[in-house]
């Protein structure tokens, strides 16, 4: 019986599954502004590798009513222009959704504290009593989930150019060099005891408290919370050296350790 089903699996031309990608988020603040290309421009100049064919969430929430209409399908060939290839949005006006949606773009989630505050209006109560009519009842408060923990990913072999190793819902953990064009991820903190190199990427999924920690900084790109530096705006005081990243005050420190 096992084998005919697997058999019959085995003949299946498809399967859809689950599964989590680490995406940039491009804040558009504003869309008419003639700057916006050219900075952003010199910034893909800066890492090529990094910026090549990245898939791009378009953040629109700063948006409003009252910002002037611009052409959300010519934003998006400019940024494909760019090689950067926008593949969802988040938030934004009416027409500026609608828009997207019509560009070919998909309406992503909001994100992780954006839920826990819907969450918490909606755990407010209601004025003018209780829907079933008696007296009103106080709302009881929700607890926020516990936090799901999941043991250290330690990694002791050199993490080689092409690989990428993520430490979900942990910190990470690395005894050995990380060479060019590897990509190491945690949604926790990265350790790297040697020298640096590729991408490193601390806190991907919104943790701001997160930071990188290494022996030799020498990476191309470093990221804490969607935050990042390219390896062009390392100052001499940190290059090649033992170094903390972290986020303090919404900008992206580094410190000699």
């Amino acid at each position: 019986m096992n084998s005919a089903r697997q058999g019959a699996e085995r003949d299946v031309p498809f399967q859809l599954r689950g599964n989590s990608f680490t995406m940039m988020v491009l804040k558009v603040i504003d869309p008419a502004s003639p700057e916006f290309f050219p900075q952003l421009s010199v910034k893909v100049r800066q890492a090529p590798n990094f910026f090549r064919n990245a898939p791009v969430v378009l953040d629109f929430e700063e948006l409003t009513e009252e910002t002037p209409r611009f052409d959300v399908a010519a934003l998006v060939t400019n940024l494909r222009a760019l090689y950067l290839l926008p593949v969802g949005f988040q938030g934004g006006p009416r027409p500026v959704q609608e828009g997207a949606l019509a560009s070919g773009l998909t309406p992503m989630p909001a994100g992780r504290a954006a839920k826990m505050e819907a969450a918490a209006r909606g755990a407010e109560p209601q004025a003018g009593g209780s829907a079933t009519g008696g007296s009103s009842v106080p709302a009881q408060p929700i607890a926020p989930p516990e936090p799901i923990y999941r043991p250290t990913l330690v990694v002791t072999e050199p993490v080689r150019s092409g690989q990428q190793i993520y430490a979900e819902k942990t910190d990470l953990v690395i005894t050995s060099p990380v060479s060019p064009g590897a990509e190491v991820v945690a949604d926790g903190h990265i350790h790297v005891y040697g020298a640096l190199r590729g991408r490193a990427l601390a806190g991907v999924s919104g943790d701001t408290n997160a930071r990188i920690f290494c022996h030799s900084l020498e990476a191309e790109v470093v990221s804490v919370a969607g935050l990042y530096r390219v390896a062009e705006d390392f100052g001499d005081d940190v290059l090649k050296k033992p170094v903390q990243i972290f986020l303090r005050d919404g900008y992206l420190h580094m410190e000699p350790l």
